[in-house]
């Protein structure tokens, strides 16, 4: 029997769905480049990693965006985006 991956979550722990400093120090899986800054994720189902679709906002100031299901970030091509925010 394997046995289960347990993360301790602590105040000083980074979460995928922080947009401080805090979040910069910890790397995504996988990140994407996009041009919309309102973008959809719903995981890696060839990974395993699948999950419901969710839509995720871009932050102007931040640039990117971490889903909060699989962390991956999704970071904005500011030169080709279009303004749809």
């Amino acid at each position: 029997m394997t046995q289960p991956i347990i993360r301790h979550v602590t105040s000083r722990t980074a979460l995928s769905t922080e947009t401080g400093p805090e979040a910069m120090k910890m790397p995504a899986p996988v990140t994407e480049k996009v041009t919309k800054w309102r973008v959809c994720c719903d995981g890696d189902d060839t990974a395993g990693l699948g999950h419901p679709r969710v839509w995720l906002a871009i932050s102007p100031e931040l640039g990117f965006v971490d889903c909060g299901y699989c962390d991956k970030r999704f970071v904005i091509d500011r030169e080709n985006a279009h303004d749809d925010h």
